[in-house]
């Protein structure tokens, strides 16, 4: 199980790591440091994890220390290994409700649960995989019919759902788009994850999605990559469902184009909508 490493005020932090957290307070929020955790950090285009720390069971003040509601998770810009937990003491034991006395609270070596908030994980594995289906959807009709075409970043976010491509798709592409992506559902491609060096990918031909090496964790030489069986393969570190349709219907909301650059919106169900989905880390 984790171990705090420390627990630190928002306001204590350097420069560098409240850069990460655009919403923080530094009046009312504290950061639990640890180098092991079950919460994905935010990255790659998708969101962190929300959901809490608590002392692990049979701790001698597990009773008195509040639990620790994460909002957001960072990986920390100064130190190396180190995952940076956002958020607030919510009460419990004999703290009582609203913020902890720091005399109860967490503290370096103690031995804590960590419990992510599933509904959220769930729709955030289904965004992140609908958009690789987007992703590869967009690419099999207009790779060869788009000058200068390439696949660019994603936002795998809610409200902010969106793929970008180098050069112009226009608007009459929005109904084939969504006939491929439904194809692809349709399919239930299973969503496999393997690790891969750079001669893997250049034996798959795909020389053109080699990750940065300065990506890679000190000692490591393979990228993790997603593969979508029948479709596309990324480089990626998300959360994503085991079949593409577990994620329910994937709406084509919009393509919009700027300098160059065109932006394919995208959306899910709610979770409530979708049963008997999975994720796959």
């Amino acid at each position: 199980e984790p171990t705090v490493h420390s627990v630190r005020p928002f306001a204590d932090l350097e420069a560098a790591n409240q850069a990460l957290f655009k919403q923080a307070s530094a009046d009312e929020d504290h950061v639990v440091v640890t180098r092991e955790t079950v919460f994905h950090p935010q990255g790659g285009g998708q969101p962190s994890d929300e959901g809490t720390l608590a002392m692990a069971a049979g701790h001698d003040v597990a009773a008195r220390v509040p639990i620790f509601r994460v909002r957001a998770v960072r990986m920390d810009a100064v130190h190396d290994g180190q995952v940076l937990h956002l958020g607030r003491y919510i009460g419990g034991g004999d703290a009582g409700g609203g913020d902890a006395p720091l005399a109860v609270a967490m503290a370096p070596g103690d031995v804590v649960e960590q419990a992510v908030d599933a509904d959220k994980r769930l729709l955030y594995s289904r965004l992140h995989t609908a958009g690789h289906v987007l992703g590869s959807a967009v690419r099999s009709l207009l790779e060869a019919e788009v000058p200068g075409f390439d696949e660019l970043k994603a936002s795998h976010f809610p409200d902010s759902a969106a793929c970008e491509f180098r050069g112009s798709i226009e608007g009459r592409w929005k109904a084939p788009i969504q006939a491929r992506v439904d194809e692809y559902l349709s399919r239930a491609m299973p969503v496999e994850i393997d690790f891969w060096t750079d001669d893997d990918f250049r034996r798959e031909g795909l020389e053109r999605l080699i990750p940065d090496r300065g990506l890679l964790p000190p000692g490591e030489d393979r990228f993790r990559v997603v593969r979508i069986v029948g479709a596309e393969v990324y480089p990626c570190g998300g959360t994503h469902v085991d079949t593409p349709d577990q994620g329910g219907p994937t709406t084509v909301r919009k393509i919009s184009r700027a300098k160059g650059i065109s932006r394919v919106s995208y959306a899910v169900a709610a979770n409530s909508d979708v049963g008997g989905a999975q994720t796959t880390t």
